[in-house]
This record gives structure tokens, C-alpha cells and sequence, in this order.
């Protein structure tokens, strides 16, 4: 397993020191966003993790390789490379084997994360239950990931263009536990309250350390979702956003568009519904997040054993 992965010389002299490293996911650049905001994004919230005292390692597949933590040039490749996979699960061994690139999602990256032995993991927003999935079964990968592997993910809570009910009714069921970061509300991605709450609201990192450390000393596998909203200065208005993503799902069951491609295309038309706000509310959540993530894996690093 460990031939599969290349460590950056920052992530590796990172490893050798033994200090907090925070994941961070691909496919956000790839597929998430335009480019160059993309890469210029993907920049500046590896320096928020940096600036808080922790190292982000950005993950991708490259040239048959797991890449934990990425240079420059590697960044703008993804960024700008049309030719990029989305790759969750499913498709993880298959890109590795051929040698293509490869873009890791929540569930490929918490996988990677997890092999190489980081405990943290920042992104948006996790993937979830598709509206309509009780006749679609289009339910994300991300989920049983979490179920199955410990890693704590921290995000925006769940993107507001999935059924988010049933998204935390699985997530119950399986067992994994919903932490909210300074309300009791769980929120929606692009919205602080999805209209849900989180299992537990624990807002000091030392306190969220504490309680996932305990989950997994107690031989507790599987991920933990840390949700963190977005600053308030730069939320949605909820019925905006919930008037345009039902539009924008009405337009994507007229063109047809299945499985992985929904998510692009709704976060893609959703950009153009809002003028690009949608974009700078993505930017500045997932930069929130990042930082929130960094105090999480300091606290972390500093109780392990």
C-alpha cells in the first residue's frame, strides 16, 4: 500500500516532525470551480491551514500515484486539465492502475487520508441523499465512507441540493456522529440552518479532540462530520438559493443529468443563477472550514498517544 503513495517534501517533512496535517480534497479545484479562481482558491486555503498552525496536504492521483500534498504546478494541472477524473471509491483503483489523473472526492480522499495516517480532512461540503433518491437510489459514496473509515471531516455541512433529512437519517443509522461548530443548527452549505440539528454542539477544537479521540479509543470506527457554518457575513438568503436549485434541478432531470455529473452541473448553473455569489459564498466557507479544520488537527495531534 505505502508504494501507492508520494508524499510532498512539506508533507513529509511534516510526517518526520510529527506535526498536525489537515487533507484537503481535489476534486473542489477540478470540478468544483472555474478556473483560475480554482487554483488561486486551492492557494489560499492551504496558507489558512499553514497560518494556524498546522500543514495542508492536498490529495490527487497523479502518474499512478496517491499525491499527499501537491506543488504548485501540480495544483494548476488539476485546475486546468480538462482531463481530470472525479474519483470516489469505485473508481480509486482503477485511475491509479492506469496512470491517469485523477481528482479525489470526500470518500477517495478520506480513504487516502486515511492510509496515510491523517486524521483530518477540510472540504465544502459533503455529498449526501440525492432529492428523489427513494426512486433514484442516488445516494453518495461519502456517506458509507463515513460510516466505514476515521477520518474527521470537516465541512459546511451537507450541499443544499440534496435532501438533507435523509442525508442525517443515514448518517444516524450508520452510526456516524454530527458535531455542530457555535450553534446547535446543523447548515446547509450555502445557508447557516438547514432547518436540522446536529447531534452535538461542541465549538472549542480541545473539546471536539476529546470526543473524537474517545470515539476511536473505544475501538469506534468510522468518520465524524464536524459542521462548521459560513460566516454569516457571507450566507445566502434561504429562500434565494431554495427558489434557484429547484430550478436548477428542474433543468438538470430535463437535460438528463445522472450520477456524478449532477453535482458539477448544479453547483455550475447555480454560479450563473446567482451572478457568481454562489462562488464567493463556496470560496469564503471552505477557507472558514479550512481554519477551523487546522485548530481541530492541532488539538488532535496533541492528544495522540
Amino acid at each position: 500500500m505505502q508504494s501507492f503513495l508520494l508524499f510532498s517534501p512539506e508533507v513529509a517533512s511534516a510526517r518526520a516532525a510529527g506535526k498536525p496535517i489537515v487533507a484537503l480534497e481535489s476534486t473542489i479545484i477540478s470540478h468544483g470551480m472555474p478556473y483560475p479562481q480554482n487554483v488561486h482558491t486551492a492557494r489560499e486555503v492551504e496558507q489558512v491551514i499553514r497560518d494556524a498552525g498546522a500543514v495542508p496536504a492536498t490529495i490527487a492521483i497523479i502518474g499512478g500515484k496517491i499525491c499527499i500534498g501537491l506543488s504548485d504546478d501540480q495544483l494548476e494541472l488539476l485546475g486546468s486539465s480538462p482531463d481530470a477524473i472525479k474519483v470516489s471509491r469505485r473508481d480509486l483503483a482503477y485511475v491509479l492502475a492506469q496512470g491517469k489523473l485523477g481528482a479525489t472526492t470526500v470518500a477517495a480522499t478520506m480513504i487516502c487520508a486515511a492510509l496515510a495516517g491523517i486524521e483530518v480532512f477540510v472540504t465544502g461540503g459533503i455529498g449526501g441523499v440525492h432529492r428523489g433518491a427513494e426512486t433514484s437510489f442516488d445516494i453518495s459514496a461519502d456517506l458509507q465512507e463515513l460510516a466505514n473509515t476515521s477520518v474527521a471531516v470537516v465541512c459546511a455541512g451537507v450541499k443544499s441540493i440534496l435532501d438533507i433529512g435523509l442525508t442525517l437519517e443515514y448518517l444516524e443509522t450508520h452510526g456516524v456522529p454530527v458535531v455542530s461548530v457555535g450553534q446547535p443548527a446543523f447548515p446547509a452549505f450555502f445557508t447557516r440552518d438547514s432547518g436540522f440539528k446536529a447531534d452535538f454542539q461542541i465549538d472549542a477544537p480541545e473539546e471536539q479532540a476529546a470526543f473524537i479521540r474517545t470515539k476511536w479509543q473505544l475501538g469506534m470506527a468510522g468518520g465524524v462530520v464536524v459542521s462548521n457554518p459560513v460566516p454569516q457575513e457571507s450566507a445566502m438568503e434561504p429562500y434565494e438559493i431554495d427558489t434557484i436549485i429547484q430550478q436548477a434541478l428542474g433543468e438538470a432531470n430535463e437535460r438528463g443529468v445522472s450520477g456524478k455529473a449532477v453535482t458539477p452541473f448544479l453547483l455550475g448553473r447555480i454560479k450563473e443563477l446567482t451572478g457568481g455569489r454562489s462562488l464567493t459564498t463556496n470560496i469564503a466557507l471552505v477557507k472558514h472550514n479550512a481554519l477551523v479544520g487546522a485548530r481541530l488537527a492541532v488539538a488532535l495531534n496533541q492528544t495522540a498517544a
